[in-house]
């Protein structure tokens, strides 16, 4: 690998980004779009102040999902990452840039939509909002190296969204937002074990519940950045020049 060509990569997808307002709004627009949906149904009610701090970790998730696994997708239908693997550019430095990029997106993506929470929308959060951040933002790269690893499996930029009922609405139904995992049969508590959207709402939780749940929700964005790392391993062994 190469830091030249990685920070190279990283330049030429934030300039890709930069040039589509539609990507650019699905970022950082429909995450708090949501986000104040959710505060208008809940209006007057403890129930956003519930999940809306597990929802500030599963929105910007499920976006980088979407965004990274069609964009990767599209740069192997296009010829581009053919074209660029004919160059000195290694996969390493081709997943590591798109990685990078898209780490910094969703820095951006977590500041605006974790200060319009609570902000605007009035979210209460026992810890520090400092924290909330940080989980929102490895939150969001997870999604973004889940999406770089499944864009392989993909020929269509449609097919790229069909994995998201596969990949992230089981995650969704046994990550404890919906019932604590506690509470989850035996066999479904152990799925839920395995599966990285779990430590993302188990952190959201921790910090926005409770003052003093700092150090469990960095134990658990440890697991998610592990994940991350296993995921962008993964990527590496799977991803291919071009899509058959």
């Amino acid at each position: 690998m190469s830091l030249r060509l990685t920070l190279a990569t990283t330049a030429r997808v934030l300039r890709q980004v930069k040039a589509d307002p539609r990507t650019v709004a699905m970022l950082v627009i429909v995450p708090c779009l949501l986000m104040g949906l959710l505060a208008w149904i809940y209006h007057d009610s403890p129930v956003f102040d519930h999940i809306g701090g597990p929802l500030l970790g599963i929105f910007p998730f499920v976006v980088m999902f979407l965004v990274t696994s069609v964009a990767t997708l599209r740069e192997r239908t296009s010829g581009t990452l053919e074209r660029l693997l004919s160059t000195p550019l290694g996969k390493g430095d081709f997943l590591a840039g798109y990685a990078l990029a898209f780490g910094l997106l969703a820095v951006l993506q977590a500041v605006v939509v974790t200060a319009f929470a609570v902000w605007v929308c009035g979210l209460d959060v026992a810890g520090s909002v400092w924290v909330l951040v940080v989980v929102a933002v490895v939150d969001a790269v997870l999604g973004a190296a889940i999406g770089l690893f499944v864009s392989a499996f993909a020929r269509t930029e449609f097919q790229a969204v069909q994995f998201m009922p596969a990949f992230v609405l089981p995650q969704f139904l046994l990550c404890g937002l919906l019932v604590a995992r506690a509470d989850l049969p035996g066999f479904l508590h152990a799925v839920s074990d395995v599966l990285p959207l779990s430590y993302a709402v188990d952190a959201m939780v921790h910090v926005s519940s409770s003052p003093d749940g700092t150090g469990a929700a960095f134990a658990d964005v440890g697991m998610v950045a592990g994940f991350v790392v296993v995921a962008i391993a993964l990527g590496s062994l799977t991803l291919r020049r071009r899509t058959p």
